[in-house]
């Protein structure tokens, strides 16, 4: 995997983590109201995990990098 895409994935996931959190902290507090967001949560991590299933599955078979010497 290129090393800028695996930077990318990285700073992509520790921003959603700090997201998370954000939104976390502010729902103990009670600025938000979590009973609708948990699971517009639930249902955006199914879909981002899906997606990244199908993404994988495409790098991995269709865009395979062959990178073995020809004899």
């Amino acid at each position: 995997m290129n090393f800028t895409l695996k930077k990318f994935v990285g700073y992509l996931l520790v921003t959603l983590v700090l997201i998370f959190t954000i939104i976390g902290v502010l729902g103990v507090w009670d600025v938000i109201n979590l009973h609708d967001v948990i699971g517009k949560f639930m249902m955006s991590l199914l879909i981002i995990f899906i997606a990244s299933a199908v993404a994988l599955f495409i790098f991995s078979v269709v865009l395979k990098d062959d990178n073995k010497p020809i004899n």
